[in-house]
């Protein structure tokens, strides 16, 4: 397996309960193996002017081949006009914590 098999897909939430809940729901769908969800601070452009806001970060651990899948999953769950949706490759990583990322995101029979 290649490290670039592998990426952290993350997005952000306003709410941390729903934000919690869209992190699970993707683990047990298989699309991610763990999420972190934490606060961050946000500083955007939105609307014609600079925004700023708390907001919850999700990181989502994935295999690089369910990137659509789970974009799509969180795209259309997520109450955001413009979600984020960002991908980043994996570049390195302990030999079992890919393989086991690899096995929690399986297809299952």
């Amino acid at each position: 397996m290649t490290k670039r098999e592998f990426l952290v897909l993350t997005t952000t939430h306003e709410d941390e309960a729903r934000a919690r809940e869209l992190a699970a729901a993707a683990v047990r769908g298989r699309l991610a193996a763990c999420a972190q969800v934490y606060p961050v601070r946000s500083v955007y452009w939105w609307d014609g002017g600079v925004r700023e806001g708390a907001e919850w970060r999700i990181d989502l651990k994935t295999r690089a081949e369910l990137a659509e899948r789970l974009t799509a999953f969180l795209v259309e769950r997520h109450p955001y006009e413009t979600p984020e949706v960002i991908g980043v490759p994996v570049a390195t990583g302990s030999a079992g914590y890919l393989d086991w990322i690899a096995a929690e995101t399986a297809e299952t029979a």
